[in-house]
Formats: structure tokens, sequence, C-alpha cells
């Protein structure tokens, strides 16, 4: 029996094999869009295009070692991960379910384009699994659900949602951006489709845009058809520094889990936030199921300063190491205010349903000591 490598081991290595000599520790770039083909040959042909650039294909591999999925794809962005994952599996006429829940983008894409497609959307409170079973209707083909969720951390129990969707036939979509497979893998808890916005922790770095699906190898294989139509292949030299990112992602992600939860800790002793949304806090409304489901809580931290908007203006200002800039999951440590950047195209009414309100900052916590992070965000808070 093939001993199953551990999640650092595979972050580095996928599922190794041996190398011959003179192999290349670190894998060169095939920075080509295309390769000679062997004449007469009916093999697959090698194009940058269709998604098997080597650079390509070891990340893919890599990534579905993580999540224990049978195969993975790259492609150009978070939001196109999010969109060929559901094109894959809904047809004209479908309806899906979708959490309440989710970043901003993934609601506009939902509410505003499916339906252009034929495809109905209801948007549900996840808390409880009869919502989900009241929600359905004839043609509900899948459920998507984000966990933890953005900006406000909410930890979802998928295990009720996947035996609806187990009960009923439907597909589980997940995104586990915030997670990364090193703290949480859908999979295992019944889920059918993986999606990531690699721009995040899985490259770790700030300085690629990507999105990653997986999931069985047939649903893999209609999302790489989706990608070669509507041009979502990533770029290799993306490609070649999301390798590298992944090879420290184990190391970096229990670094945030460290980071996360000392500043957490720390701003639940302010004053000046009055609240503080990290699920490795008590106070927490997921921490049961968090300390449960997760082997860590991460990077991602959200406060709502009491002064509002214009505290968090004030506040944003006097910052000297966080920097303010949307995204995340970088080795540095970024602020930003959900409702000019994550969650802008909601109405103010959507946001305070959400529990979005105007003050409320979202921390994405770097590898930057932790005292020094703790420091910075007091002197912001003097002038407050």
């Amino acid at each position: 029996m093939k001993q199953r490598l551990g999640l650092s081991t595979r972050a580095v290595h996928g599922n190794p094999d041996a190398r011959p000599d003179w192999a290349p520790i670190a894998p060169p770039i095939y920075q080509s869009s295309t390769f000679t083909n062997p004449i007469g040959s009916t093999a697959e042909v090698l194009y940058t295009r269709y998604g098997n650039n080597p650079n390509q294909v070891a990340i893919a591999q890599r990534l579905a070692a993580l999540e224990g999925a049978e195969a993975a794809l790259f492609v150009g962005s978070g939001m196109g991960a999010v969109a060929l994952a559901h094109l894959a599996v809904l047809r004209p006429g479908d309806h899906l379910l979708s959490s309440e829940w989710i970043y901003g983008g993934v609601h506009r894409l939902f509410a505003q384009e499916f339906g252009r497609l034929g495809i109905d959307v209801t948007f549900v409170s996840p808390t409880h699994a009869r919502d989900w079973k009241r929600a359905m209707k004839k043609t509900t083909r899948a459920i998507f659900v984000e966990t933890p969720t953005n900006p406000l951390l909410r930890v979802i129990d998928l295990e009720p949602v996947a035996t609806l969707c187990q009960t009923e036939g439907l597909v589980l979509l997940v995104d586990s951006t915030f997670a990364t497979p090193i703290n949480f893998r859908p999979l295992e808890h019944g889920a059918d489709i993986v999606i990531h916005s690699a721009t995040k922790y899985l490259n770790g770095h700030s300085d690629v845009i990507a999105g990653a699906v997986a999931a069985a190898e047939p649903v893999i294989e209609e999302v790489r058809k989706l990608m070669q139509v509507w041009g979502q292949a990533l770029d290799p030299l993306a490609a070649w520094l999301i390798d590298r990112g992944m090879r420290t992602l184990a190391v970096r992600v229990e670094r945030h889990n460290q980071t996360g939860l000392r500043v957490a800790q720390w701003c639940a002793t302010q004053s000046a936030f009055a609240a503080v949304h990290y699920p490795g806090l008590p106070s927490h409304p997921d921490y049961d199921t968090a300390q449960r489901v997760l082997t860590g809580c991460g990077g991602m931290l959200a406060v709502e300063l009491k002064g509002g908007a214009r505290g968090a203006e004030r506040f944003l200002r006097a910052l000297k190491i966080a920097a303010h800039a949307p995204s995340l999951g970088g080795v540095e440590t970024l602020v930003s205010e959900p409702r000019l950047t994550s969650h802008a195209s909601l109405t103010p009414e959507e946001r305070a349903r959400a529990g979005i309100p105007d003050g409320l900052l979202r921390f994405s916590l770097g590898l930057e000591d932790a005292d020094d992070i703790i420091a910075d965000f007091t002197q912001a808070l003097a002038p407050l």
C-alpha cells in the first residue's frame, strides 16, 4: 500500500516520482504557447491555451494531491474558476442554491449574469439545513457555499448540506479560498467540487491572478473544455510562480494561523472595536464548528470600528506596516474596507443584511512578527 504523504510534503512535491539524473530541482518555465507534435500522432496536442503546458500540469497535480481530488485545473482568475466550475455542472433551465454569505463578485455573477444564461439562482441563509430544503425546486441541480466566508469569517458546517445534496442528487460546490487545503479539505466533508482563488494563499506573494478547481476527473475535463473555449488558460509564468508559492504553503499557513489567533485575541481587548470576527475566538458564533472542522483558523480577521467609516479612514491613514489594499493571502499584512472593495457591488441595504456595516475592516495578516503588527494597529488606534 502506497504511503499517504503529509500535507507539507504534498505541497512541496505533489506525488513525487523518482527523478532522473541531472533533473533540475527548481522546474524551468515553459514560456511557450505551443509545442512540436509527432507527425501522424492522434495524441493530445500540447498547447498552453488547452491547459496542458508542463507548468500548468505540475500545479494541477499538486493541488489535486493536497485536496484529495482525482484531478484539478488552474485557470486565469478566481472568478473564472467559480464561473467555469458552475457552468460545468449547470445547464439553461437549471436552478442553483447559493449561500447568502459569499464574495460580492460571485454574488454579482449569480444575480446578474447567470440569468442571461438561463440559470436561476436563489440565495439562502446557510445556517440551517431546512432552509436549503425549503428553497429547492424541481430544477435545482447544485448548491454553492463559501467557507470560511468573506469578510465575517463564518464557518459553515458542510455535513448537513452534503447529506442533503447526496439525498437529492445535487452537486455541492465549495469555495475554500480562505481555509486552503492545509486548514480544510471540503471533499473530505462531502463536497463534490472545490474552488480556490489561487491569487490568494496558494500563490501567497501578491504577484499572480489565478483560480483553481479540484474535483473528479469527468468534472475537471468539463471545466477544461469550457476553459479552452472561454479563453481562461493560465500563463506559464503565473503557473511557475504558483508552483513556487505552493512549496511553502504549509509553513505559511501555520504562521498565518498563529498570527491570526494572536492578533484576534489582542483586538478583542480593544475598546475601539465594537466587534471582532475571528473563528478562533470563543465569542465567534461558529467557534465550536471551527474547532471541529478546521485545522487552524487562518490569517483573516475582521473588526468593526466604533467610529464607523470616518473612524476606519483615520485608522487606515495612520498605519505604517499594514498596507491599505484589496486582496489577501500574501506575505504582507493588508487591510481593506469591504464596503468599497469585495462587497462594493452590493447596495448599503444588502450589506447591512449581510452584517457588513460601514466601519468594518478586513485584515489579511501577513508573515511579519505579530508584535510588530499589533504595535502598528496600536499606534493607528491612538488618535481615535
